[in-house]
């Protein structure tokens, strides 16, 4: 497929507030996988094109936390081991399922994450599993969200800080930063399934790549800066966008 200059003026801008969106409160996904459906790419094409230009930006929003001191480190690479073959299964079962049907799926599964981060709300940083599951439970969570990220993708990042802090009771900004490198390890191993059976367009995706990492790494900085209070008002900004992309979705 060939990549024009229209396609990049429309993608590069696009990916670069998803890299932004998503590096704060997750679900950068609901604005960089449209825009590669707007710019003519197949679902599957476009879902492998986002995954690198996605993968190679949530490098640069984790190494900002990382440079913080905002991971909880064993939590991270416990759902790390859960997202990897948790993704490779959502994404094995997309090449099986009918165009029309994820898209479908993205409709069903979009109002779900909104309502949830809206229900939420204040109550979120609160330890709902006992001490004896806290590790068990955070394999889980990678297992359950690397399954979704593979299968349809955008929401991932916020429903790991969810679980993270709806779960585990783990403050704001620690669970942002803790579920970029989960959401990276899900990444890398949906990306590397889908560039083995040719699903990417790396024309495109690697110039989006560098504003997606750009997107990111401002995120990740004011997020480390301000605190829960703007994860809290980026996540009311993402349930718009899912609003606004349901309402769109509806009318078409």
């Amino acid at each position: 497929m060939e990549v024009t200059w229209q396609m990049l003026l429309l993608v590069c801008p696009l990916v670069f507030l998803a890299g932004f969106v998503d590096s704060v409160a997750g679900g950068g996904g609901l604005i960089s996988l449209p825009a590669y459906y707007l710019a003519g790419l197949p679902p599957v094409l476009a879902a492998g094109t986002n995954k690198l230009s996605a993968c190679l930006g949530t490098v640069s929003s984790s190494a900002r936390f990382l440079m913080g001191g905002r991971v909880d480190g064993r939590v991270a690479v416990l759902a790390a081991a859960g997202a990897f073959p948790g993704s490779w299964l959502g994404t094995a079962l997309l090449q099986k399922i009918p165009e029309d049907a994820v898209r479908l799926m993205m409709l069903v599964v979009i109002p779900i994450v909104a309502a949830v981060v809206l229900l939420q709300g204040r109550k979120m940083s609160r330890q709902r599993v006992p001490d004896s599951l806290y590790w068990p439970v955070s394999f889980l969570i990678g297992f359950a969200v690397g399954f979704y990220d593979g299968l349809v993708g955008p929401g991932t990042g916020t429903f790991l800080i969810l679980m993270f802090t709806m779960l585990l009771g783990m403050e704001g900004v620690r669970a942002s930063g803790t579920a970029k490198l989960v959401n990276l390890t899900s990444n890398v191993a949906s990306l590397s399934a889908l560039m083995l059976s040719g699903h990417v367009l790396y024309a495109l995706a690697l110039p989006a790549a560098a504003c997606g990492i750009a997107g990111n790494w401002l995120g990740a900085s004011l997020t480390i800066s301000k605190g829960t209070k703007f994860i809290r008002v980026m996540m009311l900004a993402v349930l718009a966008l899912l609003l606004a992309k349901m309402l769109v979705d509806m009318v078409q």
